[in-house]
């Protein structure tokens, strides 16, 4: 039964940024799958640049251009994402760490939890 809520909870909050990420860029990424580590939500994003930053990253200065983008964009909604990672997981978020990859069209967001939300789920 705790696994099975562990992995509900995990696609809960997949949807969720999914959703968010609409909104946001206008479009979601390819694939998304987020894990309860301990007291840490990671959050895989597969096939998020838009046709046009994969073009810009066959570039060394558009890859440039494309990371600082995203990280801005990332800074200015770190709150709303740290805001959903609350909402679903009812723990309070202490920090938020993200970064993507030009090269695979990936993104990973980690989220340090308050407590060991995998222990509260009762997996161990």
């Amino acid at each position: 039964m705790a696994i099975s809520n562990k992995k509900k909870l995990e696609a809960e909050i997949s949807e969720a940024f999914i959703k968010f990420q609409r909104e946001l860029i206008g479009r979601g990424p390819q694939e998304a799958k987020t894990y309860i580590v301990g007291d840490m939500v990671i959050a895989r994003f597969k096939g998020v640049l838009t046709v046009e930053e994969k073009h810009l990253s066959s570039h060394e200065k558009g890859r440039r251009i494309v990371k600082e983008m995203r990280e801005l964009l990332r800074e200015m909604y770190s709150e709303e994402s740290e805001q959903i990672v609350e909402r679903l997981t009812g723990c309070k978020v202490l920090s938020s760490h993200s970064d993507i990859s030009t090269k695979m069209g990936e993104r990973i967001e980690v989220f340090v939890l308050d407590k060991d939300l995998e222990k509260q789920l009762g997996v161990s």
